[in-house]
């Protein structure tokens, strides 16, 4: 455990974005699960509404820092491959 201060008040607003973040991220992988799951079923409509909804978390994490912009972008293009191989 640290002597110092300011490090005992990092250590614990770090495990608190851990927490935030491992939330987060855990979010993502519902949203992409639930694309798989419509994709899988063959629903078009279905799918493409989980990809849209997945796409919108994909870009807030992004913005948070908690994944970075190219691989929510890269994510975001191979679910929306994933949809369009039912188009």
């Amino acid at each position: 455990m640290a002597n110092i201060k300011s490090q005992k008040k990092r250590i614990l607003t770090a495990e608190k974005a851990r927490i935030r973040n491992r939330a987060v991220r855990s979010e993502l992988k519902t949203a992409v699960k639930k694309v798989r799951l419509a994709v899988e079923a063959k629903d078009v409509e279905e799918a493409q509404k989980a990809a849209n909804v997945a796409g919108r978390l994909m870009d807030k994490a992004a913005s948070k820092g908690i994944i970075h912009k190219n691989q929510a972008a890269e994510r975001k293009s191979g679910m929306q491959k994933l949809v369009n191989t039912l188009k």
